[in-house]
């Protein structure tokens, strides 16, 4: 019973100095910082990359993903993605120690009417991985593991680079 009350002391305690530091938990990256309210996604149904940013964007609860790009203010572009694996170095019997993994994605904004919000803009990221000959198997699920994380940094990246444009405005009617 005293070892119950400990816990629960020591629990609430670090819960007043955690909120009296002014910790505050990561919330999700929209929410009001989108300029609009629905948004088209142009990505396959089946890219990886598209269901994670569909889900980030859904998980916000702020905006609306369309199916039918005319219902929508915006209309975000994959224009290219790629995943290339490059030979860093070798060792002196000719055999692979490192890999270069990049993932380069382009995207473009551009509002129900055409007009470039957001230029066409290459988002690249990079990760080394080191190679062992007798540890195929783990270095195929880390080179897998690898790009997974790039995929989420991408998706925080397209969402900040896309919160950054200028907020829509509908013009008022003329008096």
């Amino acid at each position: 019973m005293l070892k119950n009350r400990r816990l629960l002391c020591l629990a609430l305690g670090s819960t007043v100095l955690l909120s009296a530091c002014g910790f505050k938990m990561r919330g999700s990256l929209l929410g009001d910082e989108l300029p609009f309210k629905t948004l088209y996604l142009e990505i396959p149904q089946n890219s990886t990359l598209g269901v994670e940013l569909r889900r980030n964007i859904r998980g916000s609860g702020e905006v609306q993903l369309k199916e039918i790009r005319e219902e929508a203010e915006a209309i975000l572009d994959i224009t290219n993605e790629t995943r290339e694996k490059v030979i860093l170095s070798l060792n002196s019997q000719g055999r692979v120690r490192e890999f270069a993994l990049y993932y380069r994605v382009t995207i473009r904004v551009r509002d129900n009417k055409n007009a470039e919000l957001l230029a066409p803009t290459q988002i690249s990221l990079k990760r080394d991985m080191t190679y062992n000959e007798n540890q195929v198997l783990a270095k195929e699920a880390e080179e897998v593991m690898l790009y997974k994380d790039m995929q989420s940094d991408l998706v925080q990246q397209i969402l900040r680079r896309v919160s950054s444009i200028k907020r829509i405005t509908t013009a008022a009617p003329a008096q």
